[in-house]
């Protein structure tokens, strides 16, 4: 399904942003008054210090797989809720990932579009409950490593490391998303152009990140900092073994 390329997709353009400069800044400083790189560095170690948060995108972030919108909760322990669309009624799937078992439940057009000979019969055998596998299963692997945090505050510690980030790089003016007080920083590389809006006010969290160029046109929401991942999971009667609907293939769904 790609999931793992878009999450990976949503962070490379954050990391993109977050070159560390070397300026130190202090905990108490107004972050409107730091510099564009002082406040990407703010935000990448907020991003770093979390140990959970709500990920959504939307739109076409320049991958084979875009456009698609996802909406998940994901964690540092791999621990992940929510679900993918797959745009232009492609179908879409949700997920649930709890320690080492994931759960997945595709609709009917997921079945229809992606798995166009059998999966209407899988989608009887399921009869609305959810695949249910382990993490290890090459079949689901992609989606268990589009679940762990950490996967993610590594791509961008080592951008950060690396210095990948390139272009120019300008603070906006202060202004709100949803209500809330947030400043815009923009790097411009060639011909793309990523904006991130920072909180002004407690934590300086990366809020919101959009992505412009030729082949991307997506919006990125960062949020629920730090807010545990949802413990509920399916029952067994809600649930069907992967193997036993899938058979011994060991293509990813």
């Amino acid at each position: 399904m790609g999931v793992r390329r878009t999450v990976t997709a949503a962070v490379v353009s954050l990391a993109a942003l977050t070159v560390t400069s070397g300026t130190a800044a202090h905990a108490d400083d107004d972050i409107g008054s730091l510099s564009a790189q002082e406040i990407v560095d703010r935000s990448r170690d907020a991003f770093l210090s979390v140990d959970s948060l709500h990920l959504t995108t939307r739109g076409d972030l320049g991958r084979a797989d875009s456009p698609m919108t996802l909406d998940l909760v994901l964690d540092r322990d791999g621990n992940c809720a929510g679900g993918v669309d797959l745009g232009d009624d492609e179908g879409s799937v949700k997920i649930i990932k709890r320690g080492d078992t994931v759960w997945l439940k595709p609709d009917s057009a997921f079945w229809k579009n992606q798995v166009p000979i059998g999966g209407s019969a899988f989608e009887a055998i399921l009869d609305g409950r959810y695949m249910k596998g382990t993490a290890t299963d090459p079949r689901l692997r992609t989606v268990s490593e589009a679940c762990d945090l950490d996967t993610f505050r590594k791509l961008v510690t080592d951008n950060a490391k690396s210095g990948a980030g390139r272009g120019t790089l300008v603070k906006g003016e202060e202004t709100e998303l949803a209500g809330s007080p947030v400043i815009p920083v923009v790097r411009t590389t060639g011909d793309r152009t990523l904006t991130l809006y920072v909180a002004t006010e407690g934590k300086p969290y990366p809020v919101r990140l959009t992505v412009k160029g030729p082949s991307a046109d997506a919006v990125v929401g960062f949020s629920a900092f730090d807010r545990p991942v949802p413990a509920a999971t399916p029952s067994a009667d809600e649930s069907v073994d992967v193997s036993a609907l899938l058979g011994r293939t060991t293509s990813p769904v």
